[in-house]
């Protein structure tokens, strides 16, 4: 449990100093990191980038080193959490949260569809302190230490977490008027994926968020979070979506997962910076 009580002496020292340093200290410790990212993932990125993108090498390694870069202010934040939860007002900005607001007012509850742009950790806990009742679906985390303290905090900002097994809870807590919290940009099996199309790729996807709102005929919100000039966030609520019912199940799936899919596509064109280049997006497509 090294990893937990390491993490909670940092987050006390972070809480107690100012948030311009922590800034600080987050990008110099992101920039410190990324000379010891493994060559291998390094150019997986750079290739991501440029496949994906279309950029020469110089704007495909600019972007790769600032998408690995952003993990630690990232960290920092987290490590504020007790801090943000008591002043999120102040870190993030919400676009169209009567969407949601509405929802809740119908009791059905949803789904909201991101990817790993932004610092999705705060995105979640914004959410929860903006008065929206959300269920985080995460992965256990391989060191024990760390998976509780990261728990730990995102209960503490106000989520509830469920992992990903926990799919009777998440329909049982949607039926309650909760929003289940799905992030469906990572590479997946080709048994539970669908193969999509994703900057002009065919793409392994996860076609969880529509299979859920098939199922229960509920409304699925792209949402996405992406970081300001001055250190802020802007979280914008797009429209509801909702999966068709017909006699073509898989269809019915495939069809609003790759609206979805786009969605995420369109974003991360705004914001390259911001997205999870790291990780092997196409890993299950390749031989």
């Amino acid at each position: 449990m090294f990893a937990y009580y390491l993490l909670k002496v940092l987050s006390w020292v972070c809480c107690r100093l100012p948030r311009g340093c922590c800034e600080w200290m987050g990008r110099m410790l992101g920039a410190a990191l990324w000379p010891l990212v493994p060559k291998k993932r390094k150019d997986l990125a750079r290739e991501q980038v440029r496949k994906c993108l279309g950029v020469d090498e110089k704007e495909a390694e600019r972007i790769a080193r600032a998408s690995s870069v952003r993990f630690g202010p990232m960290l920092f934040e987290v490590l504020r959490f007790p801090v943000i939860r008591r002043h999120i007002g102040e870190y993030v900005r919400v676009e169209g949260l009567e969407k949601l607001q509405k929802a809740m007012k119908e009791g059905k509850g949803g789904i909201i569809a991101t990817g790993h742009c932004g610092n999705w950790e705060l995105m979640g806990g914004a959410f929860a302190q903006y008065g929206i009742p959300l269920v985080g679906v995460a992965m256990k985390q391989k060191d024990a230490g760390a998976d509780k303290f990261i728990m730990e905090y995102r209960t503490l900002i106000g989520m509830h977490i469920t992992y990903k097994t926990g799919v009777r809870e998440m329909f049982k807590m949607m039926d309650e008027g909760w929003f289940i919290g799905l992030i469906m940009d990572q590479d997946t099996n080709k048994r539970d994926g669908i193969i999509l199309d994703f900057f002009g790729q065919p793409t392994n996807c996860v076609p969880g968020a529509a299979s859920m709102s098939r199922f229960r005929g509920a409304p699925i919100f792209p949402c996405f979070m992406h970081r300001n000039l001055d250190c802020t966030h802007t979280l914008i609520i797009g429209d509801p979506v909702y999966t068709e019912k017909t006699k073509d199940k898989r269809e019915d799936i495939r069809r609003t997962t790759q609206l979805l899919t786009h969605d995420i596509e369109a974003h991360i064109r705004r914001y390259p910076e911001e997205w999870f280049w790291l990780h092997d997006r196409w890993k299950s497509m390749r031989p």
